[in-house]
């Protein structure tokens, strides 16, 4: 297999009809680690809106259970990335997201602008900052676009921009107009540096805060209100990402997806998971939340045995498809009430690329 076999195969796909097969292929075969990155920076940013950190800030979900949240992120964006938007786990994945939002009072205008974080963020980590071992063409940067748009309006969401520059405009205009400190975004800023932290080894730990700190554009820096990186570790992290770059470009091509779910990072369910029982649970919500996870394993408390089946409860009507855009109770987008995501991680081998 030649290094550049899965841009070619792109290239013969749709970028409309095939954006699914196109982000897949983009997503566990070309640039597995770079967008892990870059989407979790993405979710990151979200944090300094003072409407979007003080709800996450509030939940206390995020300070006290960091590493659920993050879990419960990658793993239902996974199920709908692998499985398709179609009956079936994609479509649960996306039915538990709704499920969660629901809970909250979260404006289209905060939805929207996370959506486009999910559009704009792994084009810049890419192309505009250079991390990336090839650059995105324009092809496959209108698929992604195509792909988080239909996304978008499985979960309700309206005005949905058209193109890649639209997106680009609300990002960063949505920012200018909005970024502020708030005790609540600051605190699920540095749960999420601190969960980021332990990941590492020992030894590596005092280098990652750092590092990663020094990825965040000074917008970001004053929202949170963190020192200012020095220019060492600014022009260090900026040289590192791009020196791994360059040696990604001259390994052979992946030739298996590297799916979220397979990463070490996720360890809440170590018994495996059904993704329309992992996540928040408001009061009085029909759906069984007996997952084994490690918080649980621990108390001793009654859970299904390894590879037991509990039944989901019978679905309503309104719990049967995804949401239609007329069901503005369930405009969402995965940052604002589920789950902490990783943010740019400091240290990382080549070969995970």
């Amino acid at each position: 297999m030649q290094r550049f076999h899965w841009r070619d195969e792109i290239r013969g796909l749709d970028a409309e009809a095939d954006c699914e097969r196109i982000v897949r292929i983009l997503g566990t075969l070309e640039f597995p680690w770079d967008l892990e990155q870059a989407l979790g920076l993405a979710l990151y940013r979200t944090y300094a809106v003072p409407s979007i950190g003080e709800l996450l800030g509030g939940t206390r979900e995020f300070t006290e259970r960091t590493q659920h949240r993050y879990d419960d992120t990658a793993l239902i964006l996974n199920d709908i990335m692998e499985h398709g938007f179609g009956p079936g786990r994609g479509r649960d994945a996306l039915r538990r997201m709704n499920q969660m939002h629901r809970s909250y009072d979260i404006t289209n205008d905060d939805y929207r602008y996370v959506l486009s974080t999910f559009v704009v963020m792994p084009v810049r980590w890419l192309n505009d900052y250079g991390y990336g071992w090839r650059r995105l063409s324009d092809h496959e940067i209108a698929a992604s676009t195509n792909y988080y748009r239909k996304l978008g309006k499985h979960m309700g969401i309206k005005d949905i921009p058209e193109t890649y520059a639209e997106f680009r405009e609300l990002m960063d205009s949505y920012e200018e107009e909005h970024f502020a400190f708030t005790e609540g975004g600051r605190a699920v800023s540095d749960a999420t540096l601190g969960l980021m932290v332990d990941f590492y080894p020992a030894w590596q730990r005092p280098l990652v805060r750092p590092f990663t700190k020094a990825l965040l554009d000074p917008p970001l820096i004053k929202a949170f209100d963190y020192p200012e990186p020095s220019a060492f570790w600014r022009r260090g992290g900026d040289l590192a990402l791009r020196l791994r770059a360059r040696v990604v470009r001259r390994m052979k091509p992946r030739q298996e997806p590297r799916w979220a779910r397979m990463s070490p990072n996720i360890r809440s369910y170590p018994d495996g998971y059904e993704p329309d029982r992992i996540g928040t649970f408001p009061k009085g919500c029909p759906v069984p939340h007996d997952m084994l996870t490690r918080d649980v394993a621990a108390t001793g408390a009654k859970v299904p045995a390894p590879g037991q089946s509990v039944a989901p409860a019978p679905r309503t009507a309104e719990d049967s498809g995804s949401v239609t855009p007329e069901d503005s109770a369930s405009v969402t987008a995965e940052a604002t009430s589920s789950a902490t995501p990783e943010p740019t991680s400091a240290v990382s081998e080549a070969s995970e690329r």
